[in-house]
């Protein structure tokens, strides 16, 4: 550690580095692009973080930095007006340079290339990244499938990963080499899969959920009934836009779900007083905005570079808009962001813990009890396989095993026998 930390201050500088480390994981930031401190530290000033704090974060980050590289500097380090260390900025022009930075940069081109979410942008540079530890730094044009074996397994073995983190890292690392490196896999043999768990989705009774959406306030009792009513999932949920809604058809259209598919779900008669009433306080919440310094709503880049006003118009807006604007530093707007997820996550949290009820709920608990209670009614299992959004039957099958069979000879306990 840095002789310009004091022995009582270690453990709190390896902290916020490490929560600067995950900050930039998070948000797909760069570790050591000086504009992800300055995020860093308007985040924790979101959060109410204290003065002092914010000053003990930026100086454990700060030697972060100059402790991944020594750098040739005067004894009095220039500070920009922007409160950000000048050598920094020139470690990170150094930090370009290097040919790791180049290609997990590269992957986000690729990715923004073909239009694939955030998400996996997120995971795919996080296993990029773990690859490039693994490996020691060994520069990306010597990788070879070996690598990538090794690596596998060691996840597998060492680390004990689930079946289905294994698998991603698989498809990060395919893509990795496909599409930046230019490389092609060929076959990767001997890699010690991680072994899948058998597993039964969790389900609510709808008494259950009754119980749940009696503790929950606005606006997470509404998520929560188009969680349950429609069978979303959370994200797409928090994406929905007042253009998906159509009253007159009763359908609510959801764009670019998982795997960039479009799929349509039946509007619930029973909440659609309750939607219509969101609308119309987005609709007074726009209004509102529009005579504030408000650059409009985020939109897909390639939508905005199309219809330059569409963050601004109506229909664009976010069914669950954020209560605050985001302040964008880059272009030095303000916009609005849709409500969190982590803030559903917590509430539904609160809300099942009042109700005691006896199981691991999430919000996906409502989109396995709607397609669980729809089986239940008799519904088609393709009918079901559509309307959850699913590839493949054999996903949707899995909920077979959260209902009692319907056949004539039920199985009994030989106790009830």
């Amino acid at each position: 550690m840095n002789s310009d930390i004091a022995p009582d201050q270690y453990s709190h500088c390896k902290k916020w580095i490490r929560f600067y480390l995950d900050f930039c994981r998070k948000y797909t930031h760069s570790y050591t692009d000086a504009k992800s401190l300055l995020l860093f530290l308007e985040k924790l000033k979101k959060k109410k973080q204290t003065p002092s704090q914010q000053s003990q974060a930026k100086k454990a980050v700060e030697l972060y930095y100059s402790g991944i590289e020594k750098l040739e500097s005067s004894p009095e380090h220039p500070v920009s007006h922007t409160g950000v260390r000048e050598d920094i900025k020139v470690f990170d022009s150094k930090a370009k340079a290097d040919p790791w930075y180049i290609a997990i940069d590269s992957i986000k081109n690729e990715i923004e290339l073909r239009h694939y979410s955030k998400k996996t942008l997120k995971a795919y540079s996080l296993w990029a990244e773990k690859l490039r530890y693994f490996t020691k730094s060994k520069l990306p044009e010597s990788l070879t499938p070996e690598d990538v074996k090794a690596f596998l397994t060691f996840l597998a073995v060492k680390k004990k990963v689930s079946a289905s983190s294994q698998n991603q890292a698989f498809n990060g690392l395919l893509f990795f080499f496909r599409h930046v490196l230019k490389k092609e896999f060929g076959k990767i043999d001997g890699v010690v899969r991680a072994k899948r768990k058998p597993y039964i989705p969790v389900v609510l009774s709808r008494k259950e959920i009754d119980r749940i959406l009696q503790n929950l306030h606005y606006p997470y009792d509404l998520v929560v009934k188009l969680l349950y009513g429609c069978g979303l999932r959370l994200s797409e949920c928090m994406k929905l836009r007042i253009h998906n809604f159509n009253f007159d058809h009763h359908v609510i259209t959801i764009h670019d779900g998982k795997g960039k598919k479009d799929r349509t779900v039946p509007l619930p008669e029973s909440i659609r007083d309750d939607l219509k009433s969101q609308i119309n306080k987005v609709i007074a919440l726009h209004d509102t905005d529009l005579k504030d310094d408000y650059s409009g709503v985020f939109v897909p880049d390639r939508l905005e570079k199309k219809y330059i006003n569409a963050p601004k118009e109506l229909i664009w807006q976010w069914f669950f808009p954020a209560k605050e604007l985001t302040f964008v530093s880059e272009t030095n707007e303000y916009r609005r962001y849709h409500l969190h997820e982590t803030h559903v996550q917590k509430a539904i949290k609160r809300g099942v813990g009042k109700s005691k009820i006896l199981k691991r709920a999430s919000a996906h608990t409502f989109r396995h009890s709607f397609a669980s209670h729809l089986l239940q009614a008799n519904y088609d299992i393709r009918t079901i396989q559509e309307l959850l959004g699913h590839s493949d039957v054999r996903t949707t099958m899995i909920y077979t095993h959260t209902i009692k069979s319907r056949t004539l000879k039920e199985i009994k306990s030989p106790l009830d026998l």
